[in-house]
């Protein structure tokens, strides 16, 4: 496997993605953060109107171009009303379960600019109120922000400059352990893009001459269905989405290998494409799983059904309790950088006249 993984640095840049709120909708500071970051290593890029990234490298085949995409935002949810009693009431950002989020901490992000602390419970958490709670069905109808400030009314939200439309983010919780794990919320997919920048920071640093025009796209619109599916050079024959792999009961994907999926709910990944890269984990004696993800859409598959003619296919890390408190490790970051590199660096698929 090929060592280009520096596992401090790495760890280093994702804590600090993570810990910029970018709920789908509100991705400035996040690919503001890109941009600066691509400025400092002296990597040319464009931003699209949706406020996507696009970093370009020219191969020695120019005709025939490869497209890799992370994304940037993620789940989160905005403020649907203001409550009588100064409470709020949520509307969901992206697909995740309320009980996902059930006594976590967050931040309502105002319009004006200003971050008020609250706390994400269900109205009826009191136990010595309310009997019966526990079976209560966790929706947008019993979920609530308790604002930590002094409210007892609307009005009195509303003079904090809360108003219906403002985002919400949820606290990450960052932890590295010892043993090799990193806990938070959204690994899906800052760490895929904590991934993608240091790829490009090395093609850059060690001028990598790649063999075909290779596209880097960090688009900021996935968890709501269209992030990466615009804005592609008509030259570009493979597209590789970068995100995370499904663990759970009946899956192969684990936390120490890169996942490769040959399948998820909008069909199969192309086959040749996908065996190329199962081929290049094989002979690069990279760890990796191959897997299917019932319930998953990315970009690439956005792509497809965009129209776009191209051959698409999906890998990254193995997390854990997805679109919840997610937890990777080490080995599986590690591995997934290996096959970035060793795909970037091979031949394209020949596919029979």
């Amino acid at each position: 496997m090929t060592n280009l993984f520096n596992q401090q640095e790495t760890l280093s840049l994702l804590e600090k993605l993570v810990k910029i709120a970018s709920p789908s909708g509100y991705t400035t500071n996040i690919m503001r953060f890109m941009g600066d970051f691509l400025k400092e290593h002296h990597i040319p890029y464009t931003k699209t109107n949706k406020g996507a990234i696009i970093v370009t490298f020219e191969g020695e085949n120019n005709d025939q171009h490869r497209l890799l995409t992370a994304h940037t935002d993620t789940l989160g949810a905005m403020v649907k009303e203001v409550k009588s009693s100064g409470r709020l009431k949520l509307a969901m950002i992206g697909g995740f379960n309320w009980n996902a989020v059930e006594g976590e901490y967050c931040t309502i992000h105002t319009a004006d600019g200003k971050s008020v602390r609250g706390t994400i419970l269900m109205h009826e958490t009191t136990v010595h109120v309310y009997r019966g709670a526990d079976s209560l069905k966790r929706d947008e109808n019993h979920i609530e922000v308790r604002i930590d400030e002094k409210v007892l009314s609307a009005q009195d939200t509303r003079a904090l400059g809360i108003e219906v439309g403002d985002f919400v983010s949820f606290d990450v919780r960052y932890e590295e352990t010892a043993s090799g794990f990193v806990k938070s919320r959204h690994l899906d997919d800052k760490a895929s893009t904590t991934l993608l920048l240091q790829l490009m920071k090395y093609i850059k640093t060690h001028n990598v001459k790649l063999p075909y025009t290779t596209h880097f796209y960090i688009s900021n619109n996935e968890e709501i269905g269209y992030g990466g599916n615009s804005n592609i050079p008509a030259q570009v024959v493979e597209y590789i989405a970068v995100d995370m792999g499904a663990i759970g009961d009946g899956q192969t994907s684990d936390e120490y290998t890169v996942s490769i999926c040959a399948k998820d709910a909008t069909g199969p990944y192309h086959y040749e494409l996908t065996q190329h890269l199962v081929q290049l984990a094989k002979t690069k004696s990279i760890p990796y799983k191959l897997d299917i993800y019932p319930y998953y859409g990315s970009d690439a598959s956005a792509a497809i059904r965009a129209g776009f003619d191209i051959r698409h296919a999906l890998f990254g890390p193995g997390i854990e309790a997805s679109h919840a408190y997610e937890r990777t490790h080490v080995d599986s970051l590690q591995a997934t950088a290996a096959l970035l590199y060793a795909y970037v660096t091979s031949p394209m698929v020949e596919m029979e006249e």
